[in-house]
Parts: C-alpha cells; structure tokens; sequence
C-alpha cells in the first residue's frame, strides 16, 4: 500500500476548532421540534461509503446484508499488513546484519595488508557469514514484495467493490425506505391491540431542589455565556471520532502512523476541559463529596457554600494569574511545540485564563444565591 504522508495545516485545525462547532450548533438548532425518528438520509450513506465503506458500514445503514462480504476482505488485508510490516522489520534486521559483517570484512583486510596471519583464518569465516546475511536480506526483501502484492490486490477488489455501491446506494436507499414503511405501517397496526390499563398511567413528580431563581440580566448573561461556550466547545468531540478514524485508517491500512492525530487531540480536549468549567460548574456536575452536605438543610447548604467559596475563590484566582502568565510568555516567544508539527501552544494556554474567568463568573452567581438564601426568611426559598 501507498504511504500516506499528510499533515495537518496549522490553519486547518485551528479553523476546525472554529467552524465544525458553529455548523453543527446551527445544524441542532435548525433541527429543532422537527421529528427526527426513523429518517434514512442518502447523505449519511454516502457519507458512510466515503468514510467506512471498506467495512461495508453504507450497505448495513441502509439493511443489506451484502455489507458482510467487505469484512472478510477488510480483515484478510490487516493480516497481510501485518505480515508486510514484520517482512520489513526482518529486512530492517538482515540490512543491518550485511553492514555490520561488511565492517568486520573491512577490518580484517586491513589487518591482512598489515601481514597479521590469524586474520586471514577469520576472513573465511566472516564472508561466510556476510554470504548468509545477504541470502537472508534477499529473501527477508522478496516476502516484502509479496505481502505488498497481496495487499494492494485486497485493497483494489475493495475499491471495486466500492465504485459499484457508488452506483447501487440510490437502489439500495429505496428499498430500504420501502422496507422502514412497512414495518412502520406493521407496528402501527400493532399498536392498535396495546390498551393501557386506567390508574397505571406514567406520572412525572416535581421535587422542590432547594435552588434559587434571581431574576437579573447579569446573571443570565453570564448563565448563556456558559452555556454557549459549552455547546460549543462539547462538538469538539465529534473532531476527535473523525481524527482517530482517520489514525487508525492510515496507521493499519497504510502503515503511515502519525504524530499530529494524538497532540492535536489531547491540545483539544485539555481545552475542552478548562472552557467548559464555567458550564459544569452552573450544571452543579463537577465532582465534589456530598454524602452529609446533601442531609443539611438549604440555610446550612448554603452557609457551606460561602466557606468553601473561600477556597474555590483561591483555586479560580491563581488558575487565572498562572494561565494569564504562561499565555504572555507564550505569545511573546511566540512558542510552538517541540515536536514536528511544532503547532502554537499560545491559544491552548490562553484558554486557561478564558476557562478559569467563565468559572469565576459563575462561581460568583451561586455566592450571591447562597447570599440571597441566608438573608431570606424561609428555607424553601
């Protein structure tokens, strides 16, 4: 199989930061109160040919079980991959061996000229084994070709097979919507002998949870601030199934493993963490032990809450002052990693100063809740 040597743009990743989230909060919402159960979409199957198709992934969205002939092909070219990879190592090995006998050749000539006897005794010896290690080198290169034969006649009967759906999906797509109506209209006609016995019906309960409603725009910028950068930074996660996907494709298929995949994703998901820390801590969804605090009444909750604030206040403050720190020295040097991608580590450190303010903000909301509480006469305020 071919090499694959791309590397991702450092524009490109930080554009897709950008862009894939906006699209997909504008794709959400559009679809908003529309319903969504039981659509068969032709994009998604096409999408599915180009992304997974060597897998057979198109033909099983859309219930054909023809699906199942690309995986015996799919496995039978990771074998040969495998069997390609260990042919190089060996040939990496046997490559070696010649270099290192060749030098030990070298060595013994040198010697002979100087009229030492006991090296031409270890000459034959030595081109004996420079004869061995060059059979084995040619033998060790001849498995690599076969291999890469057997893989590249899998990948284009894949291929093939892959041309011919290109054509086949519009059929198949059909078929498998008159399927969906059939067994829609097959349900539905079941649904008729379903009774529901009077008095069992489903009841939702409304639990009063002790919490604190304040109506003040302030507030509830700061609660939508919150909860867009959540939102967005959430889709962040849909990047990473496609940049994985795509590792694994290049580091099995076409034994082309790359750097970029991994340090971009782990750049992203550490800012991921510390952006949507504001959003977690407005969900009440960051990890905190509550086995007695949850027994307290609400006046007691929240006098907690005011102590602990103290502590939090100190966590928030110094995560800014360090991340503002490390985010100026940053963009000064203008610092890049140190790997071969060498992307800019500046806007990953400034998150930290963006993530640890959204934080703040909402921490200050719950204080001056817990605030509002204490002041109030009643407990279930």
């Amino acid at each position: 199989m071919p090499n694959i040597n791309f590397i991702l743009p450092h524009w490109m990743y930080w554009l897709g930061l950008v862009l894939v989230p906006a699209f997909d909060m504008y794709t959400v919402r559009k679809q908003r109160g529309k319903e969504v159960d039981n659509i068969l979409s032709k994009k998604i199957a096409y999408l599915l040919w180009f992304c997974c198709g060597f897998i057979g992934m198109h033909r099983f969205y859309l219930k054909n079980a023809w699906g199942l002939v690309y995986v015996p092909i799919f496995t039978l070219m990771l074998l040969a991959n495998v069997q390609y990879r260990e042919a190089l190592d060996l040939t990496s090995m046997a490559k070696n061996e010649i270099s290192i006998v060749g030098f030990d050749i070298e060595l013994l000539e040198n010697q002979i000229k100087k009229g030492d006897e006991s090296a031409k005794a270890k000459m034959e010896t030595v081109k004996q084994n420079f004869e061995t290690a060059r059979q084995n080198w040619e033998k060790e290169n001849k498995g690599i070709g076969d291999w890469t034969l057997k893989v590249r006649i899998l990948a284009l009967l894949i291929a093939l097979f892959l041309i011919i759906d290109f054509f086949l999906i519009p059929k198949m797509f059909k078929k498998c919507e008159e399927k969906n109506a059939q067994e829609a209209l097959l349900a539905k006609e079941t649904q008729k002998y379903n009774y529901v016995i009077p008095g069992q019906e489903s009841q939702a309960h409304e639990t009063l949870t002790g919490k604190v409603k304040i109506q003040n725009k302030y507030f509830n910028y700061i609660d939508k601030v919150n909860g867009y950068v959540g939102e967005f930074v959430c889709y962040w996660a849909i990047i990473a199934v496609f940049v994985y996907y795509y590792e694994v494709l290049v580091r099995y298929v076409f034994n082309s493993p790359t750097n970029w995949a991994h340090e971009s994703m782990f750049l992203m998901f550490g800012m991921q963490y510390v952006l949507a820390a504001g959003f977690t801590h407005r969900e009440g969804a960051h990890v905190h032990v509550d086995v007695l605090y949850r027994l307290f009444p609400t006046r007691v909750k929240a006098w907690i809450d005011i102590f602990t604030f103290i502590f939090f206040l100190i966590f928030v403050v110094a995560l800014f002052w360090t991340g503002w720190i490390f985010a100026a020295d940053s963009i000064r040097v203008m610092e890049v990693s140190f790997t071969e991608w060498a992307i800019q580590y500046w806007p990953v450190k400034m998150s930290l100063c963006i993530g640890a303010l959204l934080l703040f903000l909402d921490g200050l909301t719950k204080i001056v809740k817990d605030i509002y509480i204490i002041a109030a006469k009643g407990e279930g305020v």
